[in-house]
């Protein structure tokens, strides 16, 4: 191949923009052609497109978001949209796609691909939710600012004895309040993986760690689970610990990328562009068992992903 584009959708993830710069210098370094492609499936359909160079994404590395935008396109979920945007890839002459998304910018690329167009797929999503992939782009980072965010809530609520119910983000995995969770020392950690018994599981879990002599607490809560704000209310009912909400929301998607996010990023980016040079067969880009690879994406996307026993375990277990 030697003219791609590159687009970002969905929700952005720090380090995207790592991914779009090495997936632009790899492929002028291969003697190929990149456009740039705003906007994500939309400004495909639109062809909101413009060539990139070298300079083109010269100090972006560092920088969080996305610099080709992102949008979610209803009229792209249409079979007349995925078409729409195939021609336009031929009037552009592109010979395939990089996109950088997650796992409902796969499945878009999945129905590209259908209509006759090579995608190339790598992972940017906070959430870590891609089951073929360990790891993907942006989940460090945004740990590191959960992390941060409830190291300062953790002041006052120490200060005042209080409970913080800290709500992050995970409708439906809950990778990021796990992993998170067992960073600051949560009391307990409520998760949509597992069914949540919230008289178990927080407040006796609570009374246990009152009787020890404690009188601060953390309770982490992914979106998925329920209403953090009614949680407050029933902790400061049953155990007249004097409770606080904070949801962190949109926060966590923001921010200068890890090193973790930028090499891992820089590393797809460049993994993707070279063998969508030498293939024709849509993949995506995962990285196992600290080694990249690629899958065909139907393969990919009929992959599932559990979370790791062993940390949900451990959190308990440290964490009274």
């Amino acid at each position: 191949m030697k003219t791609i584009g590159v687009l970002t959708s969905g929700g952005d993830a720090p380090g995207m923009n790592a991914a779009i710069r090495a997936v632009v210098r790899t492929a002028v370094e291969n003697d190929m052609t990149v456009y740039g492609i705003r906007n994500g499936f939309e400004g495909l359909m639109n062809g909101d497109v413009y060539e990139m160079n070298l300079r083109s994404v010269s100090n972006i590395i560092q920088s969080g978001g996305t610099i080709l935008k992102s949008a979610r396109s209803q009229e792209f979920k249409m079979d007349s949209g995925q078409q729409k945007a195939a021609d336009m890839c031929r009037r552009l002459g592109l010979d395939g796609i990089v996109v950088i998304g997650g796992d409902g910018s796969f499945r878009g690329a999945k129905d590209l691909t259908s209509k006759g167009i090579t995608c190339m797929c790598i992972p940017g999503t906070i959430d870590n939710d891609i089951a073929c992939s360990d790891d993907t782009i942006g989940f460090d980072t945004a740990m590191n600012t959960i992390m941060q965010m409830i190291d300062r809530v953790r002041d006052t609520t120490e200060s005042h004895s209080r409970c913080s119910v800290i709500e992050v983000m995970g409708r439906s995995a809950g990778y990021l309040a796990l992993y998170s969770g067992i960073a600051v020392g949560a009391t307990s950690i409520l998760i949509p993986e597992f069914e949540c018994d919230f008289e178990i599981d927080v407040v006796e879990r609570m009374r246990r760690t009152i009787e020890s002599g404690k009188r601060h607490f953390v309770i982490l809560v992914a979106e998925g689970v329920g209403d953090a704000t009614e949680m407050a209310k029933q902790i400061e009912e049953k155990t007249g610990v004097e409770t606080r909400t904070t949801i962190l929301g949109h926060v966590q998607r923001g921010g200068s990328p890890t090193v973790r996010d930028r090499v891992l990023a820089s590393q797809m980016g460049n993994y993707a562009t070279r063998l969508i040079r030498d293939t024709r067969e849509s993949r995506v880009i995962a990285c196992k068992d600290g080694n990249l690879v690629n899958y065909k994406i139907e393969e990919a996307l009929a992959m599932t992903k559990n979370i790791d026993l062993d940390a949900y375990r451990l959190a308990h277990e440290i964490s009274i």
